[in-house]
């Protein structure tokens, strides 16, 4: 019998999570009993993706950068994916802006709710962690995203998924550092550098194995910590902007895929079907990222020495679900709390939310701390951040699962485009779990 697509396990592992996830939710005992027993084999998962994503990080970028010959090549792959980047998260931020405004969201939203909305999450625990650590990177100097690249300690930021720019600024220094002595004295580490990523691709394999029932465990955990439905109701129709111009972003990257790639976009989202499907899971772009990287790899066949830089920058610095998201959640915060925002200042959330998408952490919640950010350079009155945050976090973190999708699904378009432009797309090579368990036995 032929096995079935992994895609279509982790979907029913989705689904069934959900199911199960609501069914918890009709005994007092439920809830307690999915954190004790059931979350800790998602976050298991989660951190077990998270294990690899360095290491996979600089075996794999060490590896493409040293298999380029010429390091003019890295130059021109760097500059396209700088360009593309920047061009697709301008494109999110306008229509994300171009749709609240047309949409108005936040002009349905009663003062009772405002109300309800302030006094459940104002003080929220979360809510006041994310605008501390909005004031912190507020308070940092114009240029401090760049500090912040350079590590003043390798082994240190190899070993802390938050400091993933400092692990790629290392990382590309290293081999290009190899290409400058020449190949026949970096052969002894390219061999290393090569092995390793070997290795590592196997374990993704391995780990993927038990991604059906980590989802199960994930979605389940989520469903039942979740907020008021009435609460939920009464931002449906914010929450069904913000998913418009997700849809709408897919649906761009697909035209960019059929036009510049001459890839069929069906196939191109099929493959991708399973990165994508965690991505939801896990809310996490560096969590989903050795997915992401194995599936445009074997599965849709971009070289490695362009998804080895394209994919890890933009796991940390493109975030197009997550700058669609400040755009419509700003002015929504604005019509509901009756704050004008003129086109210049609208304007000026464009130019923030896509600075402040640089750097930002690739993890759950991090939108919010952009959030922010992108208020306070409209000047939005510092005394009613809480109130704003807490307008729209009750759906955040399904908002999240959704532009996690997105934020991953533009990493691999750009990938294959510039893998394109460059003459690096090659036919699929999927290799399985058990391919080489003949020669061990």
């Amino acid at each position: 019998m032929k096995k079935m697509e992994l895609h279509w396990q982790i979907l029913i592992g989705m689904i069934l999570g959900i199911i199960f996830g609501f069914g918890m939710t009709y005994f007092s005992w439920g809830k307690d009993f999915v954190t004790d027993w059931i979350s800790p084999f998602g976050t298991i998962f989660i951190n077990l993706l998270k294990l690899i994503a360095i290491p996979l990080i600089l075996a794999s970028l060490i590896k493409g950068i040293s298999d380029l010959k010429d390091i003019s090549k890295f130059k021109n792959i760097g500059l396209r994916t700088m360009g593309i980047y920047i061009g697709t998260t301008t494109v999110a931020i306008i229509l994300g802006l171009v749709l609240v405004n047309v949409l108005e969201p936040g002009n349905g939203i009663s003062d009772q709710t405002i109300e309800k909305l302030t006094s459940t999450y104002a003080a929220d625990s979360g809510v006041v962690a994310k605008l501390e650590e909005a004031t912190r990177q507020k308070e940092s100097g114009p240029l401090k995203f760049l500090e912040d690249m350079v590590p003043d300690n390798a082994v240190a930021a190899l070993g802390d998924n938050r400091l993933m720019l400092q692990v790629i600024f290392f990382t590309i220094f290293m081999g290009i550092s190899m290409l400058l002595i020449g190949e026949e004295r970096a052969k002894p580490l390219k061999k290393f550098f090569d092995s390793l990523n070997f290795v590592v691709l196997k374990m993704v394999d391995l780990i993927m194995l038990i991604a059906p029932l980590a989802v199960f465990a994930l979605l389940a955990s989520v469903v039942v910590s979740s907020s008021d439905p009435e609460i939920l109701l009464a931002l449906l129709k914010y929450a069904g902007v913000v998913i418009l111009g997700l849809l709408l972003m897919i649906v761009f990257y697909c035209t960019l895929v059929a036009i510049f790639a001459k890839v069929n976009p069906f196939w191109f989202l099929k493959q991708l079907s399973p990165a994508q499907l965690l991505a939801f899971s896990t809310s996490s772009s560096a969590a989903t990222l050795p997915v992401t990287m194995e599936r445009v790899e074997e599965h849709i066949g971009v070289d490695k020495e362009v998804s080895s830089f394209v994919l890890p920058v933009g796991a940390t610095i493109n975030m197009d679900g997550t700058s669609l998201y400040q755009g419509v959640a700003a002015v929504f915060i604005a019509q509901a709390l009756s704050f004008d925002l003129p086109l210049s200042a609208q304007l000026m959330i464009v130019i923030t939310a896509l600075l402040a998408s640089i750097g930002t952490a690739a993890v759950p919640g991090a939108g919010m701390v952009m959030l922010v950010i992108v208020l306070e350079s409209v000047g939005f009155p510092a005394d009613k951040y809480a109130i704003g945050l807490a307008l729209i976090f009750a759906v955040d973190r399904p908002l999240d699962m959704f532009r996690t999708v997105v934020n991953i699904t533009g990493d691999a378009t750009v990938s294959t485009v510039v893998a394109k432009s460059v003459g690096k797309l090659g036919k699929p090579h999927v290799e399985d779990w058990d391919d080489y368990l003949d020669e061990v036995r």
